[in-house]
């Protein structure tokens, strides 16, 4: 292949060039064909002009098109539970479990000791009724799907009460009041914004109150001059009015989190053990597992939960059901359980071993970012993230990039090429920008060595 060509060669002839060939045993002849008609418009815009740099063009063309789009990073941004991330890594028990039952067939709704048909919820049922006190329980693919089927299932066509200060908004334009209305429900909402008191519960309760919902505020919280009814009180007043109550946890917590020196969360045994009916909480957040979204409570309620159309619309695939019963699993050895789950290991480093490894890699930060920056290890805050107690914060450590530059204007154009160059990498790494200056917070990194092959340097 060593010609030359004014004009474009034709398609056929292309294809039977011994490195083309190739490019179609490894590849497929489908894609290549594509891209060698792709090659040639180039060549006939005058940006390729001989078939070297065709082929090198359709090379770099395949492997950019295969390549996976969803890709391995670096949280290195402070925010643990980052939704744009993926939320919480899961323990390798988990992944394990994903992956004895993806490669083959798996008993996901099959009795094995009839022989009849199963219910997939029983592969994690049992354990969260173990770990929360609930009579029964069900799983749904987030907890937005969770609160939606639950409202859905017991209070459609129906009124349901709740706080105004509790109509909340969450990530992705997510409001209280819209999945409502879309769970064909009529929200008659009590209170004021920052006081809501149990005299106004109790007068909004009518023929037509099907539930009474509390939604727990984890991302953002009312002081001052407030009130706020506790589940035990608002328990009391279904109670007495004989309507249901339902607590929308979010992020939930199946254990005490200030045992680990983090700040306060609802625990759901406690809650339930309150006299709360149904509780919804996520998955894939506090809990650490993969992303789903935990109904559990009352056996009469969540069986008709279950019979509601929406619930197969929403029910989780076998992979999610398998990593969510292995991260159960580990949940039965308290003792163990903050080493096993990465999510509850990383939110409780000391600042001192986040310090560590800062310190270990900063002369080969410093080597990959160049003479045009310095770098140095700082104290920051970290953010347990999505959603979950964003105005508590975590002391971390994290490098610091800078520019040498003295235009303010440079700097800010030097570092945002810099954390273009940290994205650009085989394994990206992202960090964030803050007070001129590019900040790689290390608290979600255990091991010095992933960040210096991530860099390209030699520890």
């Amino acid at each position: 292949m060593t010609a030359t060509f004014n004009r474009p060669p034709a398609v056929d002839r292309v294809l039977t060039w011994p490195l083309v060939q190739q490019l179609i045993a490894d590849h497929g002849r489908a894609l290549v064909v594509d891209g060698v008609r792709a090659a040639l418009q180039l060549w006939r815009d005058g940006e390729i002009s001989d078939d070297e740099a065709l082929v090198h063009w359709l090379r770099q063309h395949l492997l950019a098109t295969l390549a996976p789009s969803m890709r391995p990073v670096l949280n290195l941004t402070g925010t643990v539970l980052h939704t744009n991330l993926g939320r919480a890594p899961l323990p390798p028990e988990a992944v394990a479990a994903m992956n004895a039952v993806a490669l083959g067939a798996s008993n996901l709704e099959f009795d094995l000791a009839s022989g009849q048909r199963g219910d997939r919820d029983d592969h994690v049922e049992q354990w969260i009724c173990r770990l929360t006190g609930a009579e029964a329980a069900t799983v749904v693919n987030n907890n937005a799907a969770a609160v939606l089927l639950v409202l859905n299932a017991l209070a459609n066509r129906r009124e349901v009460v709740v706080s105004r200060g509790e109509l909340i908004e969450i990530g992705g334009s997510f409001r209280l009041p819209d999945i409502m209305a879309r769970a064909g429900c009529k929200l008659r909402e009590v209170g004021a914004t920052n006081r809501t008191h149990a005299r106004d519960y109790s007068e909004a309760v009518g023929p037509r109150t099907a539930l009474l919902l509390k939604a727990h505020t984890s991302n953002y919280r009312i002081e001052g001059f407030s009130t706020a009814l506790n589940e035990a009180q608002l328990a009391a007043i279904a109670r007495e009015h004989q309507v249901p109550l339902a607590v929308d946890l979010g992020s939930g917590s199946l254990i005490d989190l200030q045992a680990l020196g983090l700040p306060a969360e609802p625990v759901v045994a406690q809650v339930l053990a309150e006299g709360v009916d149904v509780v919804t909480f996520s998955g894939d957040k506090l809990l650490g597992g993969p992303q789903a979204g935990i109904i559990a409570g009352r056996a009469d309620l969540i069986a008709r939960i279950r019979k509601s159309p929406l619930k197969r619309a929403l029910r989780c695939d076998k992979l999610t059901l398998a990593a969510l019963e292995a991260v159960l699993r580990l949940y039965a050895d308290p003792d163990t359980l903050v080493q096993r789950v990465p999510t509850l290991r990383l939110l409780t480093r000391s600042a001192e071993s986040i310090r560590q490894t800062c310190d270990a890699l900063l002369p080969d930060l410093q080597q990959w970012a160049g003479e045009g920056f310095t770098v140095d290890v700082c104290a920051v805050s970290s953010q347990i993230g999505s959603g979950s107690l964003p105005l508590d914060v975590l002391p971390s450590a994290a490098l610091r990039l800078c520019s040498i530059s003295t235009n303010r204007r440079e700097r800010s154009r030097a570092l945002r090429k810099l954390a273009e160059r940290l994205r650009q990498l085989p394994q990206p790494v992202i960090g964030r920008i803050a007070d001129d200056s590019l900040l790689l917070d290390c608290r979600c990194l255990e091991d010095p060595a992933v960040l210096r092959t991530a860099l390209g340097v030699a520890g």
